[in-house]
Formats: structure tokens, sequence, C-alpha cells
């Protein structure tokens, strides 16, 4: 049952959200953007993320590069998200 503040669907879309949610294991400083690997050792994936893509996803640029396993990506939606 969804309450007037819409809290029930929020949460349930978070969960959502985290169950396709892959670790980012280590990151690299590109040209003109982030270069995100996730998955497991020796079985990495990898997106490219422009400086726009992240500020238009709220994403601190230089934390991600300092902190990658704060953070976690999610390959369906092309997004950052920060786990904390």
């Amino acid at each position: 049952m969804a309450r007037e503040d819409g809290s029930e669907t929020f949460m349930k879309e978070t969960v959502l959200y985290r169950d396709r949610m892959k670790d980012i294991v280590a990151t690299r400083k590109m040209e003109n953007g982030i270069a995100c690997y996730y998955g497991e050792t020796g079985r990495e994936g990898f997106e490219t993320f422009t400086f726009a893509d992240l500020i238009d996803m709220k994403i601190n640029a230089l934390d991600l590069l300092d902190d990658p396993r704060n953070y976690g990506i999610d390959e369906k939606e092309r997004r950052v998200v920060m786990k904390k």
C-alpha cells in the first residue's frame, strides 16, 4: 500500500535497483571522462562516462576516482550510483 508521500514506491524501486547494480572495482581517468571497471577480477566489464554525464547523475568525479568501491553501476540503465 502506497503512502501519500510515495515512500513505499520509492523503497521498491531502490530494492530493484540494488539487485541490478554491479560494484565498481576500479576507475581510470580518461581525456574526456572516467572509465569504470566493474565485476569480478579477470572478468571485468567497463563503461566510460563523460564528465558531463557524471555531473548530470550528480556524481562527484574526483570522489569516484579516489574511492570507486563506494559506487555501483547499473548496466541496463547505464548509470553510476553511490552505494552509501
